[in-house]
């Protein structure tokens, strides 16, 4: 009998907690994470947009020490710190380093790391000022790099990319290797740290970012119908996935069972997604389907839901397509509405707050909604959490990624 895939261990550091705990708490309040920036990129590089939700930086000088920050890029802080915490409330499990994988992602990659070594060069016009460490620092693979060499990590330690939606394909990447032997235990998440000149420049430019510069605290506001693009967020999220027989061997505490997952691509526009959202429809049915549930059986979502004109209305037309006449009965949570827009960090840490929803049996809020788009017809929760019910019930966190990637992962309570 194939074994079933459970999660025993949650991580995060985002911009409304540094750590899991604090960030769930934080979403059950409706807490903003968006604040205005303290420099002066937006009038040094003439950018419209002053603001997006960061880390405390003091969770870098509380959990690391000064030489492992300085060998790594920000995004692997971040990815090291999360999975460190996953790792320990997983009960530090002891296993063989070949039965131990990672399964990582990025959207992004060491953008601060890449650039600030090009101005380096060109103000000091010598490759000896340039760090020796400086690839290891930019490469995409480089957190999962550092969290498989903190593990022991031998069964294999991968790396995913693809846009917003590249941590959701790296949990089901993982469930993928505990489902077929290769592996008892993987540690799967993703990490993000690009708030950048460059990225808010080029963001904006394609005019995909709130222009709230008046109100930050405001501006993410999913299903909302003046809602004018997604803010930057940062931040990492971590699972430790478990064969049951595995955790059950060891006495592990479970938070909820990964049914399964699903992955499609639009091939429609390297931005923007299918308007009727035919790819998102095909990714959440192969989720269900993966996972043994029916439409019945699902009563929350984690939406991508990221704020901006034209993505939430497809989402929205998915979920009701997928979940038909049961639509009502799935309570959805837009929680980029307080954390920002993790990029290739988003989908892990969306995949811890599900994993808290079912276990706590409570839906986080979204918040910020004041004018709900007519286009909208769900259930969302909205500026309260939302107790969901007793029983075996499901869950989905969905993803969707520039390129017309579509990941959704299903989970069950457990």
């Amino acid at each position: 009998m194939t074994s079933k895939v459970v999660v025993t261990g949650v991580g995060a550091v985002t911009p409304i907690g540094n750590t899991a705990a604090q960030t769930w708490q934080a979403a059950l309040a409706g807490t903003p994470g968006a604040h205005t920036l303290d420099n002066d990129w937006a009038e040094q590089y003439d950018i419209p947009v002053d603001f997006a939700a960061t880390v405390d930086p003091a969770v870098v000088d509380e959990n690391l020490k000064k030489v492992e920050a300085k060998r790594l890029d920000p995004a692997s802080r971040l990815a090291l710190i999360a999975s460190r915490e996953a790792w320990s409330d997983a009960g530090s499990p002891e296993i063989e380093p070949e039965r131990l994988a990672v399964s990582w992602a990025t959207g992004i990659g060491g953008v601060w790391t890449l650039l600030n070594a090009w101005d380096t060069l060109r103000e000091e016009k010598s490759a000896r000022s340039v760090m020796p460490l400086t690839v290891p620092m930019l490469m995409p693979n480089g957190p999962a790099a550092a969290v498989g060499m903190e593990f022991k990590a031998r069964a294999a330690v991968q790396t995913l990319v693809s846009a917003c939606a590249s941590s959701t394909e790296s949990l089901g990447n993982a469930f993928d290797v505990i489902r077929s032997g290769r592996a008892d235990v993987v540690i799967t998440g993703g990490a993000e740290a690009a708030i950048h000149p460059i990225t808010l420049a080029a963001f904006s430019s394609m005019r995909a970012l709130s222009r709230r510069t008046d109100s930050p605290e405001t501006a993410s506001r999913p299903y909302d119908l003046d809602r004018d693009g997604f803010v930057m967020g940062e931040g990492a999220g971590t699972l430790v996935l478990e064969s049951e027989e595995h955790a059950k061997a060891r006495g592990a505490k479970i938070y909820a069972e990964i049914g399964g997952w699903g992955i499609s691509n639009d091939a429609y526009h390297i931005t923007a997604g299918e308007p009727e959202g035919a790819g998102s429809i095909r990714a959440m049915q192969a989720a269900l389907d993966s996972a043994g549930l029916t439409a019945a059986d699902v009563k929350h979502i984690n939406a991508h839901a990221t704020s901006t004109p034209v993505g939430d209305i497809p989402e929205s037309r998915a979920i009701n397509k997928v979940l038909g006449e049961y639509t009502s009965e799935a309570v959805v949570s837009a929680t980029k509405s307080m954390t920002g827009h993790l990029l290739g960090g988003a989908g892990a840490v969306e995949a811890v707050l599900t994993v808290l929803a079912l276990r706590e049996r409570t839906a986080p809020p979204t918040i910020n909604i004041e004018n709900l788009d007519p286009e909208i017809s769900l259930t969302i929760a909205r500026d309260t959490p939302v107790a969901l019910p007793d029983g075996q019930i499901g869950a989905l966190t969905n993803s969707f990624g520039f390129g017309g990637h579509n990941a959704v992962v299903a989970m069950k309570s457990y």
